[in-house]
């Protein structure tokens, strides 16, 4: 089952809001496999924003090039439903340094969709396309503009309509989560549906979705027929996943499933990177959040989530992440 390299696709890394930030970026794409990622959104409603904002969700935009420390490509997401708002804070974007605008319309989140946004547009395809075509003609081909959505909002009558708003408005490139909004994050994904999609539209297409393993990883695209993918939640359960694939794309070979020694090694090194700048508290907070991640589809970390999760100093929590006789292998760039 090895992918011929010619063909062998990319890797992006999903942005997870209030989860994903620039240290996480920068952990997750340390060693090799992802191509490209994507901030957490930025809001917009209708106003053009201070460049500030810009630069909290993505402080990479300091940077040239706009990447991680590793050199991973950094895309900045916007998030909204005002033509013109979008289009006012994509010229912002530009102004700053960003390589690229992706627009979110995949959102499931229950605030963000009673406030008119994410997969709410999802019912209307034409709203899709004015947002689309806004920031396109707005960034008049300076820098690509990119779209995410979802199969529908309550059901998946609108799939194919949506990403032709995409493409029309003029978007390079669309990723698809393969869930309607109503089903959340609830399994599966409809890798094949992703696929009816890509049969509707020339613009290259990206599956996202219940890709936990490299097995997930290659029904993921023989269902779709894409080329390229997008991990989130799985990135962030298994930091190895995308090296993993990577490395099986480039040798046959499969490496060995990621261990709780290595999978710890992240927590301690993001949390160092944290507490740098944040309070003990709070970090401790981050690094549960984060370890609940990683318990999902993983019984050994589960376990460990269980025996952790009341601890609240955080140089007792991390010192308790791993029992004294196991050693714990540096998380450093491969």
């Amino acid at each position: 089952m090895v992918v011929n390299l010619l063909h062998k696709g990319k890797i992006g890394l999903a942005p997870m809001e209030g989860v994903i930030d620039a240290l996480t970026r920068d952990l997750l794409t340390r060693r090799p496999g992802f191509d490209w990622s994507v901030t957490e959104f930025v809001r917009v409603v209708d106003t053009r924003l201070p460049p500030r904002v810009f630069y909290k969700h993505c402080p990479e935009l300091t940077e040239r090039p706009v990447a991680t420390p590793s050199g991973v490509p950094v895309h900045l997401q916007l998030l909204g439903s005002a033509p013109q708002a979008l289009a006012d804070n994509a010229r912002q974007a530009l102004a700053l340094g960003a390589i690229s605008v992706d627009l979110n319309f995949g959102c499931p989140a229950k605030l963000v969709n009673r406030h008119d946004g994410g997969a709410s547009l999802l019912r209307q395809p034409d709203r899709v396309y004015q947002a689309v075509k806004a920031v396109a003609e707005a960034l008049d081909g300076e820098i690509p503009v990119t779209a995410k959505i979802r199969l529908g909002f309550a059901n998946r009558r609108l799939a194919v309509a949506c990403a032709q708003a995409t493409e029309a408005g003029g978007a390079a490139r669309l990723v698809v989560h393969g869930r309607t909004r109503d089903e959340g994050y609830r399994p599966p994904a409809h890798w094949e549906w992703i696929g009816k999609v890509r049969h509707h539209v020339s613009i290259p297409v990206v599956a996202n979705g219940d890709i936990w393993t490299l097995e997930d990883y290659w029904k993921a695209r023989t269902l779709s027929g894409c080329r390229d993918v997008m991990l989130g939640r799985s990135a962030l359960a298994d930091p190895w996943l995308a090296p993993r694939i990577r490395h099986w794309q480039q040798t046959g070979e499969r490496l060995p499933d990621t261990t709780w020694a290595m999978r710890a090694s992240v927590l301690q090194e993001y949390a160092a990177l944290q507490r740098q700048h944040l309070p003990d508290l709070v970090v401790v907070s981050l690094v549960k959040q984060w370890l609940a991640q990683m318990r999902q589809g993983n019984a050994e970390a589960n376990q460990h989530f269980q025996r952790l999760k009341r601890l609240t100093d955080l140089d007792i929590l991390l010192e308790s992440l791993v029992p004294h006789t196991t050693a714990v292998q540096p998380y450093e760039p491969a």
